[in-house]
């Protein structure tokens, strides 16, 4: 396997615990944690495999720490990198925006010419919506610590053998 790019926020709690879970199943070995608050465009474009941790703030958006990578990712070249996404939310209280920020990011990094690995079924959800889903599936790992924190692990082991098939060199 290639070394991996694990990008997301260092000061957010259930993503990180999360990112911890992926990097165990991984390797720890085979993982680089990145805090995204502090990377730099040539840290970013330094891995040909990326997980990106991204959590849904309030009503479908982007944590602002993503949000302020946006400028600089929009410039970028993806083409030749492959992408997994995970995030959180809360089917409940969101049921309209479930993990939107999945689908915003898919959308961003697919643009630039990225490969999304790591699809991952609607099964076992209760939302209304979500702009995460695509043919039926969400782009990237869905996450609710808010009402179902018993299934969490459960679904990264899983979706990290799911992804691992494609980290193989």
């Amino acid at each position: 396997m290639k070394k991996i790019g694990l990008f997301y926020s260092f000061n957010t709690q259930n993503t990180a615990k999360s990112a911890e879970l992926i990097a165990k199943y991984l390797g720890e070995e085979q993982v680089d944690k990145l805090n995204i608050e502090e990377i730099t465009d040539e840290q970013f474009l330094a891995y040909e495999f990326m997980i990106l941790g991204v959590p849904t703030w309030f009503d479908g958006e982007l944590p602002n720490y993503w949000d302020e990578f946006v400028p600089a990712l929009e410039d970028m070249d993806l083409k030749g990198k492959n992408v997994a996404i995970f995030g959180h939310g809360d089917q409940i209280m969101y049921a309209q925006n479930f993990v939107d920020a999945i689908g915003i990011m898919a959308d961003l990094v697919s643009a630039r010419g990225a490969r999304l690995i790591g699809s991952h079924p609607i099964t076992g959800y209760a939302f209304d919506q979500s702009f995460a889903v695509r043919k039926n599936q969400f782009a990237g790992l869905a996450l609710d610590q808010e009402n179902q924190p018993e299934l969490t692990e459960k679904r990264i082991r899983g979706w990290v053998n799911k992804i691992k098939k494609h980290l193989i060199s």
